[in-house]
């Protein structure tokens, strides 16, 4: 069994209030929350932010606000060792799940038998993330350099002039999307978010909320009926 984080900051550029925004007629973190109570691996939720509103909206979804997460730790440009140094301070516990509240869809099927192979695992690996192949490879991509397309990297196998080269002969390439990341202890106190060995659990793509594009996809994803909310409204038969 393990406890998950939800890190939920007031804060938000892109999208005002992100964390507590109306998707589907729920707050955003409500579907977070309701997947973790669903897991039958995960035993507690707990919510960590600095803000009085969504520590309120938290708790009346089920999750737990044991304590507030100090301002310093919840600015734009603070990284995540400062919110999770701050849990392990406050929680008697190894590893956690970090469970990103702008990660709405997951199966609560799924955190579990993640959960489960990571423990068969645990003890040679320093992390856990779940990873999803990203479309656009690394190095068919560019940055500007005084208005001229350059590379990102200095050849492939060789070759200056690789951008043009098929994608097919280039290593596949993956980026996490947030359906559940486990964390230990002893890699946060060192310094390090998921340590030197971290394992990458490869799964579907998910929608990650960041804009409001992806807000309006979300959105067009509950009314085209591709997304099951009967899971937040048994919360209660889970609590």
């Amino acid at each position: 069994m393990l406890t998950a984080i939800i890190p939920a900051r007031g804060g938000s550029q892109a999208i005002p209030r992100k964390n507590i925004v109306n998707v589907g007629g729920y707050p955003l973190i409500a579907y977070t929350i309701a997947a973790c109570k669903l897991a039958k691996n995960i035993d507690r939720v707990i919510v960590s932010t600095e803000d009085e509103e969504i520590a309120s909206v938290a708790k009346k979804y089920g999750g737990e606000v044991p304590f507030m997460r100090p301002s310093e730790f919840s600015q734009n440009r603070s990284s995540d060792l400062g919110f999770l140094g701050h849990f392990f301070e406050n929680i008697d516990v190894e590893e956690v799940a970090l469970m990103r509240p702008t990660t709405p869809f997951r199966d609560p099927f799924l955190i579990d038998k993640v959960i489960e192979e990571y423990f068969s695992m645990r003890d040679e690996i320093t992390g856990l993330r779940t990873v999803e192949e990203i479309r656009d490879n690394p190095y068919k991509v560019c940055r500007l350099q005084e208005n001229i397309c350059v590379g990102f990297f200095d050849h492939f196998k060789g070759e200056k002039h690789y951008n043009n080269m098929p994608r097919q002969i280039f290593p596949k390439a993956f980026t996490g999307n947030g359906h559940i990341d486990i964390v230990k202890k002893e890699t946060v106190l060192c310094g390090r978010i998921f340590g030197d060995k971290l394992f990458g659990r490869v799964c579907d793509k998910m929608i990650d909320i960041d804009s409001p594009f992806d807000l309006k996809l979300a959105q067009q994803e509950i009314e085209s009926g591709s997304i099951l909310l009967d899971f937040i409204k048994k919360r209660n038969d889970y609590e």
